[in-house]
């Protein structure tokens, strides 16, 4: 399970390291915003007048939002289970020391 944490650990390192995601995303619309002016163009069938500029400014802002979304994700898997690692260790500890005091009582 270790090797497993610290593989996934390495390979997503580098890609949080790269992005430095609240500087990019303070220039950028909210996620709500942004499904708000998409949503807005593809009801009002105006896909057409939106200019090729400014429907790659939304990709970006897209973008931008998902890699948020997934490091924050990531990040939260990361805690959950060293959560969960430190819980293994606890319960280890204390098994052994039952153990301990059963052997020493017998």
């Amino acid at each position: 399970m270790e090797k497993i944490i610290k593989r996934y650990e390495i390979q997503h390192a580098d890609e949080l390291k790269n992005l430095d995601l609240e500087e990019k995303f303070r220039k950028y619309l909210s996620h709500k915003e942004l499904l708000e002016i998409v949503q807005c163009k593809c009801e009002e069938a105006k896909v057409d007048d939106a200019s090729v500029e400014s429907l790659n400014s939304l990709e970006e802002q897209f973008k931008a939002a998902l890699s948020v979304t997934r490091a924050r994700k990531t990040q939260l898997m990361m805690e959950f289970l060293k959560n969960l690692e430190e819980k293994v260790s606890a319960l280890v500890f204390i098994s052994r020391q039952a153990l301990m005091l059963i052997s020493e009582s017998s």
